[in-house]
């Protein structure tokens, strides 16, 4: 697995159009905290117990069609979820796995509050929120 940073990710998501882009935070995360433009949602995780997605991998292999090397970049909130679900899709054969260092609102500051230090939204990428 490979990381990038979010401009990277940005920047690699438009030199190569059939990256699939997958967000995997849950499902409110997704709908009420915003997501990047153009980004698919597959939880990794969700409530209300947070367990894993059973169906993670299947959901991830639907959108990818019958290849394991087209490039999957992943995002969560802070670039550690995302890891875990790269982390899967690797043992499930795909080859071309990055994640993206902050994800999508960056790591906590000093006072416990994302988005001032780093992150998609924090380098005014694209987003947005249903």
């Amino acid at each position: 697995m490979d990381h990038l940073t979010p401009k990277e990710a940005a920047q690699f998501l438009q030199d190569n159009p059939k990256a699939l882009f997958v967000d995997c935070r849950s499902e409110m995360e997704f709908l009420f905290v915003g997501h990047p433009a153009g980004a698919l949602h597959v939880a990794w995780n969700d409530g209300p117990d947070w367990d894993i997605n059973p169906h993670f991998v299947g959901e991830v292999k639907k959108f990818a069609g019958s290849t394991h090397d087209r490039p999957v970049v992943l995002i969560c909130r802070s670039g550690n979820r995302s890891v875990d679900a790269g982390l899967a899709l690797e043992a499930a054969g795909f080859t071309r796995i990055y994640n993206v260092l902050h994800g999508f609102e960056g790591e906590l500051d000093d006072h416990h509050h994302r988005g001032s230090q780093n992150g998609w939204r924090y380098d005014s990428l694209p987003w947005e929120q249903c």
